[in-house]
């Protein structure tokens, strides 16, 4: 059987953790991630899980943020989202309700995409015809292309979600995505996270980035972009979006870890871009 890339797995345990470990109230609740992957008994006994509360927390904040924002969208009558490395992203399954009014595309990994489109079935949520899978080999052929071919309609706006991948692409490959992105129908929104050079971390945080650097090397999987929050809002803007701003860790503590007794914070090493066409 198909495997699921090792960072989407990470990301479904940790935001099942969450639940586990973290005090209400939860900032997103998400256990189908959890029932997807079916780990072995201790899971949370794993170092990347039981020694990054700080990350755990930034991935928690981060699917919420989006979440929000989709919501938000949806309000507005905007009826397609498409998850640029989707990974096992649980909103389809989660929140029927507002996913069956949108056409929701998945663009991810041949891989990951036909593991969970099998985990799906075998745990009974099946695939909804508005939940389309758009398998992209990244390295030989075109997400855009792919995304057209599975029937996205270019004439209508679009929200367009893209977390923890611009860390594995040249800022060539990412100024191409932005401009391809940067030309939807007016009225389209952009979410991308983009990662903070290791000085401009806070000092807890930078051991943390330089284990995870090694640990993505070796597993032939490296880090390769980090971006400043003012070279972000120039690639923006050379992309041709007509706005654009920036969402820091404190806009993140600010809006979802006001006010909480168990003192889970987010890690300080991820930017939200949010732009509009």
């Amino acid at each position: 059987m198909n495997k699921p890339d090792n960072t989407a797995v990470r990301t479904a345990l940790w935001r099942a953790l969450h639940i586990q470990v973290d005090a209400k109230p939860y900032i997103i609740e998400d256990e189908v991630g959890l029932k997807l992957v079916a780990p072995e008994d201790g899971w949370q006994e794993r170092p990347d899980m039981k020694y990054t509360k700080r990350l755990r927390a930034s991935i928690v904040a981060r699917a919420r943020f989006v979440e929000d924002l989709i919501i938000e969208e949806s309000r507005k009558g905007i009826d397609q989202y498409i998850i640029l490395g989707a990974g096992l992203d649980t909103f389809a399954q989660r929140r029927p309700n507002i996913a069956s009014k949108q056409h929701i595309y998945e663009i991810d990994q041949p891989d990951t995409l036909t593991w969970k489109q099998q985990r799906l079935i075998e745990l009974g949520f099946g695939v909804p015809d508005n939940l389309h899978f758009v398998p992209v080999d990244f390295e030989v052929s075109s997400w855009w292309q792919q995304l057209l071919k599975a029937g996205f309609d270019t004439n209508k706006p679009a929200v367009i979600a893209c977390t923890g991948v611009s860390l594995y692409l040249t800022k060539e490959a990412i100024a191409d995505t932005l401009k391809q992105i940067a030309t939807l129908a007016s009225g389209s929104t952009l979410a991308m996270t983009f990662y903070l050079p290791i000085e401009l971390l806070d000092d807890e945080d930078k051991p943390m980035l330089e284990m995870a650097e090694k640990g993505a090397r070796a597993a032939g999987t490296p880090f390769v972009s980090f971006f400043a929050p003012d070279e972000i809002m120039v690639m923006a803007k050379n992309a041709g979006f007509k706005n654009a701003k920036t969402i820091s860790t404190r806009d993140m503590e600010q809006s979802y870890f006001n006010d909480r007794t168990d003192g889970l914070l987010p890690a300080s090493g991820e930017v939200f871009l949010v732009a509009t066409t």
